[in-house]
């Protein structure tokens, strides 16, 4: 820095506070008041003030808008002195900092703060600043294991996590009734057996802007946390802090309401390590706490739905051939897209506009080009033959009926006391393992038959779940006739749930429909 030179530097005055609880800017403006001060004093020009309010710098994944502003207008050449009250203020990233003290160095950049503790201009200045911030990283990973330490003993007690509160319930946990027979209707309505709504016409319905039958329009949760906000600072005596504006719900959140397992009584944590770059959450279920059998960690909270819907929601919403469009409606136009396999690699199919076709494999010529798909079949007399194949056997008196169904859900309880009791098999053979009292060959064992019974239990459990959806067919009193009448989406879960379709090619040569061409497994 060259402060004999009759030209003054052009600085900019950076301001940052991590929470501002009051809202009211004083911390921002007792930062000001000393960093114009030390301008002043060094006779530099303020060309811009950049303020970041409530805005921390410790997540590298969060966004400061003023100070993203500032680096791209230094890149411009904007100006050549940054002032700040601290050096905490600017960065906490280590990473970020190399970056200003390279500037520095190499580009002239002169960066003080305001408490005298920071002069990048001077090695000694430099290394300082390079202590600083690694004793402040170092500060930053402590606090956060900590907190993380305490987010995960709540969790382990089933207590409710702290934040902003679900949709349905208050901060500690209560049901709050109208809010939670909303979240029922959204499930309800998203796991239909007849008619499903999609996540935008369940966002429709909830804004009003499309009347759905069991779903009132609500005012957006978020502008409704705002204003609960606002009126306990009125009741503290203090000044409310603005409100969100209320507005149209999102389907992102209604999927959030979809997929988040506290719904069902399950307890949930999520390590900030586990989380992928960007901040980006994993799914819900990942974050599902399981005890040492597996099972899942109740909360001390009321469930609003049953485990059987909360997992149903979750095997539509896992579905890749589940169709999301602007409509709003989710039922398909193929009866076999999705759900029939090719027979040649064992593919899903997809819908064609005459039919159905694999797309993950092509018949090519010698020198690779494409002749054309290895499986497109015709889809009217394909769907025709398998209908009347379920038809056919639901006719039977050994298919399914009432009194299977209702055995089915009887028995749901005792396949997930049979899963855990099997899993806890696994941990005992472990313990004895480690203990040196059995072998590995007889761990081994002991495992590979415990996963097995569990593969079946749960596949066990699936088919209850299925019961109820499929109750609309396989429990009337003519099976048959119900299935031929039901709808597009009920006949396609009575198919998945009896059969495995296979397509092969069509013969070359042969014309009309070959039904050796269609290969039907029996479940």
């Amino acid at each position: 820095m060259n402060m004999s030179s009759t030209t003054p530097r052009k600085a900019a005055i950076y301001l940052r506070i991590s929470l501002d609880r009051e809202m009211d800017g004083l911390a921002i403006e007792r930062q000001r008041e000393q960093c114009e001060t030390l301008a002043a004093y060094r006779q530099w020009e303020v060309v811009e003030t950049y303020v970041d309010q409530s805005k921390s710098a410790t997540d590298r994944t969060k966004v400061r808008p003023a100070y993203d502003q500032m680096v791209a207008d230094y890149k411009a050449g904007a100006f050549d002195a940054i002032i700040c009250y601290d050096l905490d203020r600017l960065t906490r990233q280590p990473r970020q900092l190399e970056d200003w003290i390279d500037a520095s160095v190499f580009r002239g950049l002169a960066l003080v703060t305001a408490n005298g503790d920071a002069d990048l201009s001077t090695d000694g200045g430099r290394v300082y600043a390079r202590i600083k911030a690694a004793i402040a990283r170092g500060e930053m990973e402590r606090k956060g294991a900590r907190q993380s330490a305490a987010q995960l003993q709540r969790a382990k007690q089933g207590r409710a996590p702290k934040g902003m509160r679900p949709f349905g319930y208050t901060v500690n946990g209560d049901v709050i009734p109208d809010e939670a027979e909303a979240v029922r209707a959204i499930y309800r309505l998203f796991t239909g057996t007849d008619r499903r709504e999609s996540l935008r016409s369940l966002a429709r319905g909830l804004s009003g802007t499309e009347l759905i039958d069991g779903l009132k329009p609500r005012p957006k949760h978020s502008y409704v946390v705002s204003v609960e906000r606002a009126n306990r600072r009125l009741a503290e005596g203090k000044d409310p802090r603005p409100t969100k504006p209320n507005g149209e719900w999102s389907p992102s959140t209604v999927l959030g309401i979809l997929r988040n397992p506290r719904y069902a009584q399950m307890s949930t944590y999520t390590p900030k390590k586990a989380q992928p770059d960007g901040g980006r959450r994993r799914t819900w279920r990942a974050q599902i706490l399981r005890d040492d059998a597996g099972e899942p960690i109740r909360g001390q909270w009321d469930a609003i739905v049953d485990d059987e819907t909360w997992w149903r929601a979750q095997s539509i919403l896992d579905d890749t051939e589940r169709i999301t469009n602007t409509s709003g409606s989710t039922k398909r136009k193929h009866l076999g897209s999705g759900l029939y396999r090719c027979g040649i690699c064992g593919a899903k199919v997809t819908g064609a506009p005459r039919g159905y076709r694999c797309a993950q494999h092509v018949e090519r010529d010698d020198d690779g080009t494409v002749v054309v798909p290895s499986l497109m079949r015709s889809g009217a007399q394909i769907d025709s033959f398998v209908i009347g194949l379920i038809a056919e056997r639901l006719r039977r008196p050994d298919a399914l009926r009432k009194e299977s169904l209702t055995d089915q859900n009887t028995a749901t309880s005792g396949v997930a006391a049979a899963i855990s009791e099997q899993r806890a098999r696994i941990l005992r053979a472990q313990h004895d393992y480690d203990e040196e009292i059995i072998e590995g060959r007889d761990l081994k064992r002991i495992r590979d038959a415990a996963e097995d019974r569990i593969a079946q239990l749960e596949a066990e459990r699936r088919l209850s779940g299925q019961a109820a959806e499929l109750a609309p067919v396989l429990g009337a009193d003519d099976p048959s006739e119900a299935f031929l009448n039901a709808s597009l989406a009920v006949q396609r879960r009575v198919i998945d749930a009896l059969v495995t379709v296979k397509l092969l090619p069509q013969p070359r040569g042969k014309k009309g429909f070959n039904p050796d061409s269609v290969v039907i497994e029996w479940r």
